[in-house]
């Protein structure tokens, strides 16, 4: 017990450690498919990378990300973004994930973080919540909460990263 609970402290203070220099922490979660995925790896090819955070019993999240949705295509042929919303609904609500992204015109990547471990590494206490990565894996910009018009804030920060 003791080892298992000395392994997740250390793995947290790396995920800090690489936070803290603006890289992302190294954490597996899973798709909706069940593909693993480490988020350390994320890669857009150069291209800046959004990271969403949401959760589906957060109505603005689900506002945020829809209205991502009519802007995602636009944005991706202007900047080259590519979304990835990160799930942290529990073992207890995960279960209407699937059903709620099936229902939406959602074309992000869609990831769980059940057990919060992406979301504690990253410090973020609340869904919405959401970090830009630029074409080098650092993050370099974050914004919690959502409210209609901040999507015009994120676009501004996409054109900054635009090569």
């Amino acid at each position: 017990m003791k080892t298992h609970l000395l392994v997740v402290l250390l793995a947290l203070l790396s995920a800090d450690v690489a936070c803290s220099q603006g890289a992302l922490p190294n954490i597996t979660l899973r798709d909706l498919d069940g593909n693993i995925v480490q988020t350390g790896s994320l890669d857009n090819e150069g291209k800046p990378i959004l990271i969403c955070f949401w959760a589906t019993w957060c109505s603005p999240c689900k506002k945020e990300l829809n209205t991502y949705a009519e802007l995602y295509a636009d944005w991706q042929k202007e900047t080259g973004v590519k979304i990835y919303a990160v799930t942290v609904d529990d073992q207890r609500t995960v279960g209407s994930v699937a059903p709620y992204v099936n229902g939406q015109s959602w074309e992000y990547e869609i990831l769980l973080d059940t057990n919060k471990q992406f979301q504690q590494a990253l410090g973020v206490t609340a869904p919405p919540h959401t970090f830009l990565i630029d074409g080098q894996g650092k993050i370099v910009w974050q914004h919690s909460g959502y409210m209609a018009g901040d999507e015009e804030e994120v676009y501004k920060e996409l054109l900054k990263l635009k090569s």
